[in-house]
């Protein structure tokens, strides 16, 4: 028995660590994505769209795992759990990658554009976005509910950053009407990441129900 135990053990260290390399690729998509924005780097934002489809087969590799490991472990109800979040957390993650390549395509739809406003507030909301996934990820493998819930406090900090942005852009628009097609993809770009902090806040949330059995209300 201690020895199946063990490599059941083992098995849900190796599920973890595929998870966290996951995270740590869409980590870097969201960094790469708003980087290409900043810098108007088609070359960054393009990888950002091929990189989507190594991200798409590590959530279908994982699953697959937590199916098996299910099937064959038969596993009791704490490990249940943490395999139910580990399937939950890698379908939060492929969104966060979906948002982040629809950032890239914005970047290459505006390479030719003078932005209309220093670009400062959306490179502060990825950074937020970012550090808010990583937390997330050290908060599973930890099991530390005090983390987790945190990275669901951080969420509003990006809200306002968002609604900042909202009234800035919504003013130049007011101001000049010929910047409606930038300011709306801009826009975009906000709601894009706060959109990665909203899934991220999931992440929290499901971690919180791993170790503890209950959702946090």
């Amino acid at each position: 028995m201690t020895n199946l135990r063990s490599g059941f053990d083992k098995e849900l260290e190796a599920l973890q660590q595929d998870i966290l390399k996951m995270g740590s690729m869409v980590e870097q998509q969201i960094y790469n994505a708003v980087e290409s924005l900043v810098r108007k780097d088609e070359k960054l934002a393009r990888k950002v769209i091929e990189d989507d489809d190594i991200v798409d087969n590590m959530q279908h590799s994982i699953e697959d795992k937590c199916i098996k490991l299910i099937a064959r472990q038969h596993p009791l109800a704490k490990d249940l759990r943490v395999i139910f979040t580990g399937v939950k957390i890698v379908t939060d993650l492929e969104r966060m990658s979906d948002n982040a390549v629809d950032i890239a395509r914005t970047t290459i739809r505006l390479l030719a554009e003078e932005y209309i406003k220093p670009l400062i507030d959306i490179p502060r909301m990825a950074q937020l976005a970012k550090d808010m996934v990583k937390d997330a990820l050290d908060a599973y493998v930890n099991e530390d509910v005090e983390a987790a819930k945190k990275v669901c406090e951080a969420d509003d900090v990006i809200d306002h950053l968002y609604s900042q942005i909202f009234r800035e852009l919504l003013l130049i628009m007011m101001q000049d009407p010929k910047t409606i097609s930038q300011a709306t993809s801009l826009l975009f770009v906000g709601r894009y990441l706060e959109r990665i902090a909203d899934h991220a806040t999931n992440l929290g949330e499901w971690i919180i129900f791993m170790v503890t059995g209950e959702k946090k209300s």
